[in-house]
């Protein structure tokens, strides 16, 4: 799985305006947060810089962070520390969460963030949603977000480069991503993203990373949530749509 320790540091440019604050990523996921007790015990899995965990955690919910990237971590933290919230910290990808936790002990995971391409293959990716389903009461809901990845393989290899500087904490970047679409599904691709800070003197100074990823069709995925024992409650999927979110329920 990668790692994204170059990117923590300037992940807050990737992150939408709409998402940028923790209150404000929270209020993205009202509607399945809504169908939790205030005290409701969450994870958050590949939790990147912890918008999303710190802001359930100030909703009043006993909260675990858990990412692959030590970077992602310690960002996590910090940010958990600055806005006085209190949040379980875990370095742990999908495949190592049930050395961490016992089964059944979560009311809700999330896994959002396009984050579960990372998963190596058909074979890594349905070990991370057994491991995110086993860790699910029975009831308790995975909430998951995804690219639509038919359109992403449908445009091949190619270069986005965002059409204006993004601002975040009084600075500008340029957000670039590089697309390796492989010929074939179950083939690894990647995703090159880089990020050029532009300072107020001029300087640039660029970060990138180029990461590994294994796409996966729609009706692939919602075959997979069902062999983990999750039944599909809800998805926004549009094969015209650029993404969508899946809520699926443990049986």
């Amino acid at each position: 799985m990668s790692g994204y320790d170059v990117l923590a540091e300037v992940y807050e440019w990737l992150i939408s305006d709409e998402k940028l604050t923790p209150a404000e990523f929270a209020a993205a996921f009202d509607d399945v947060i809504r169908l939790l007790p205030s005290n409701a015990r969450v994870l958050d899995c590949s939790c990147g810089t912890g918008q999303l965990a710190v802001g359930l955690a100030g909703l009043g919910m006993r909260v675990v962070a858990t990412d692959a990237s030590a970077a992602m971590v310690r960002r996590a933290g910090e940010l958990a520390e600055e806005l006085g919230a209190s949040l379980r910290k875990v370095r742990a990808a999908w495949h190592q969460l049930t050395d961490h936790f016992d089964d059944a002990s979560f009311d809700m995971v999330f896994c959002v963030g396009n984050s579960l391409h990372h998963a190596e293959g058909a074979k890594g990716r349905m070990a991370a949603l057994e491991s995110m389903s086993r860790l699910l009461r029975p009831g308790g809901r995975l909430v998951l977000t995804s690219r639509t990845w038919e359109l992403v393989r449908a445009r091949g290899s190619r270069l986005d480069v965002r059409d204006e500087l993004v601002r975040r904490n009084g600075r500008d970047a340029l957000v670039i991503y590089r697309w390796e679409i492989a010929p074939h599904w179950e083939q690894e691709h990647h995703i090159e993203i880089a990020v050029a800070q532009v300072d107020a003197d001029g300087t640039v100074l660029v970060r990138s990373e180029l990461l590994s990823c294994w796409p996966y069709r729609y009706d692939e995925l919602s075959s997979q949530l069902h062999s983990v024992g999750l039944r599909v409650e809800t998805s926004t999927f549009d094969p015209e749509a650029e993404g969508y979110m899946v809520v699926a329920t443990r049986v």
